[in-house]
């Protein structure tokens, strides 16, 4: 695992390396839902809106290598159930920068005050986000069959919950 990147909270410096990330992510098609690129002013909304981002660092280059977001996943009664997404830039992917957006999230989570992570569409294809997630004690709920929506057609996602 690489020791030279950390993750912290976002900075609006970072909002345009985040935006980048999203939007490449967004355009592979293969893990979010969402199917529209994020402009300056709508990313930077969006990220605002957030209970917390957290970025990855490279703290040799300065450069941002990934993100997450954490939210609510629902309101009221269910509100003490976080949801997160996680995006690494494609050069950046193999260098368990994931695991540590992932951990760092949780710790977040955790320190907001909610008590369960819950991943409502995991791409059941997405193979290694789903052994992460399942090694970082995450338990597979089911399977929702043609959940997802690609160019190639439907393919299953997969729902994960952690109690924090």
């Amino acid at each position: 695992m690489n020791t030279n990147i950390t993750v912290r909270e976002y900075t609006e410096s970072d909002i345009p390396a985040m935006i980048d990330i999203w939007n490449e992510v967004v355009l592979e098609g293969m893990a979010f839902p969402q199917e529209e690129c994020l402009t300056h002013e709508s990313g930077k909304k969006f990220f605002a809106a957030q209970s917390r981002c957290g970025v990855a660092l490279d703290n040799e280059s300065s450069k941002i290598l990934g993100l997450y977001i954490l939210h609510p996943n629902n309101v009221g009664r269910c509100g003490h159930i976080a949801n997160a997404s996680y995006a690494v830039s494609s050069e950046s992917r193999g260098l368990h920068i994931g695991e540590k957006l992932v951990c760092d999230c949780l710790n977040s989570a955790k320190a907001l005050g909610f008590k369960i992570m819950q991943f409502n569409a995991v791409v059941a294809g997405n193979i290694h986000a789903r052994r992460l997630y399942e090694r970082l004690g995450f338990n597979l709920l089911g399977t929702i069959p043609g959940g997802f929506h690609t160019d190639l057609g439907f393919e299953d996602i997969c729902v994960y919950y952690k109690t924090l």
